[in-house]
């Protein structure tokens, strides 16, 4: 399993490397190379930051980073947690505005939330950008277009959904699981559709390959974010699914990841019922030695990182996107763990050290597009060793 994890893993970040760019509707956005400004001169720029939760495992590492960016630029941020609700979301984009906000930084749930706030933006001259999500062209084109019709929608930063999920579940099926629940948080979440698609890309390559040895994986049971529905949902599939040996937690920020695990290992089942899921625990490693976790991805707070500085950089005005495309984007790199050792070296260079400086961050707020994104899809645990041991 070791092994396939590591190729799974070199694939990944093959494909990261590889698919990084700026996309439009119809032709290229501007290189925004634009002089790159220093960090100083920043002045009375207010950031908002719209996210499902800022206090959650995941949320808090996003907060924890970002506020250290504004501070390293002389930068405001204002925080407000929308549960992805969508009328919490789009409301928080109105209120953000109505704060005086000069760019806003947004982890919406669903596409179709992204036209109110967009058009809020463009209303109150407030430059936007996602993280953690992209506007799907395919399957929301409207709102797609309205992006494309923004000169306020600055890009998004966002992660290979589809691979993440194919690679969980591969790593499930080749440690032998066959009977797999699916978990999931908000119906229609464009994050979490991407990763299923993943994982049933996995589950439909593996039963045509193995005609006799099928796997199935559940219909989602959802479990919005918080530990209780987590809880609920994890115990509901299990006793609705005889001989179910595994859990795919699909993410929501580590809130129903936790009620799910708790609820397993008050029943007994910690070690039984191999779960993977998409964001990282603060006692990973701890639950990857009791068999309460299987694998993960994560490690990918630092995304609002650099949607924090697509923003900036396009209140400055060195970021200026060619008018009709649809802006910068960024393809963040997932890391995976699998055992122990795998999470002692993140835990080293990712949470009880921060993987920038506030030098480090200080100079990123004056990187041209292209630098940034190298920046980005360059950030691994190798990449800080070599940047912190000079």
């Amino acid at each position: 399993m070791k092994k396939s994890f590591k190729r799974f893993g070199a694939l990944l970040m093959a494909g990261v490397m590889a698919s990084s760019l700026i996309t439009g509707c119809g032709k290229a956005a501007g290189s925004g190379d634009g002089g790159g400004s220093s960090a100083s001169g920043s002045g009375d720029i207010k950031i908002g930051v719209s996210i499902w939760s800022s206090t959650d495992v995941l949320g808090s590492q996003c907060k924890k980073i970002v506020d250290k960016a504004a501070k390293a630029t002389g930068v405001e941020v204002q925080y407000v947690d929308q549960g992805h609700v969508s009328e919490q979301v789009t409301a928080s984009v109105e209120q953000l505005c109505a704060a005086g906000c000069k760019g806003i930084i947004i982890c919406n749930s669903a596409d179709s939330e992204m036209t109110s706030a967009i058009n809020t933006c463009t209303e109150n001259g407030v430059y936007i950008a996602q993280f953690f999500r992209i506007i799907s062209e395919e399957n929301s084109p409207e709102v797609y277009k309205t992006a494309c019709n923004s000169k306020y929608y600055v890009g998004a930063v966002h992660e290979d959904e589809i691979t993440n999920g194919y690679t969980l579940v591969n790593l499930l099926l080749e440690k032998g699981d066959r009977t797999i629940g699916l978990e999931a948080w908000t119906v229609g979440d464009a994050t979490f559709q991407l990763r299923w698609q993943g994982y049933q890309q996995a589950i439909d390559e593996w039963n045509s390959a193995h005609p006799d040895d099928q796997a199935t994986m559940t219909e989602p049971v959802y479990a919005n974010t918080s530990s209780e529905e987590g809880a609920a949902a994890a115990m509901s599939l299990y006793n609705s699914n005889p001989g179910m040996d595994a859990l795919i937690v699909a993410g929501g920020g580590g809130d129903s990841l936790v009620g799910s695990i708790g609820a397993y290992a008050n029943e007994g089942l910690t070690g039984k019922i191999d779960v993977v899921s998409t964001d990282f625990l603060d006692d990973l490693a701890e639950q990857l030695k009791s068999g309460g976790m299987f694998a993960e991805s994560g490690g990918h707070f630092c995304d609002p990182l650099f949607a924090f500085y697509l923003v900036l950089n396009a209140v400055k005005g060195n970021y200026v996107k060619e008018e009709g495309t649809f802006g910068y984007e960024i393809l963040f790199p997932y890391l995976y763990v699998s055992s122990p050792d795998d999470y002692a070296n993140y835990e080293k260079y990712f949470v009880k050290d921060d993987p920038y400086t506030d030098e480090e961050l200080a100079e990123m707020a004056g990187y041209s597009f292209d630098e940034l994104n190298k920046a980005a899809t360059n950030l691994s645990i190798d990449d800080v060793i070599t940047r912190h041991s000079n």
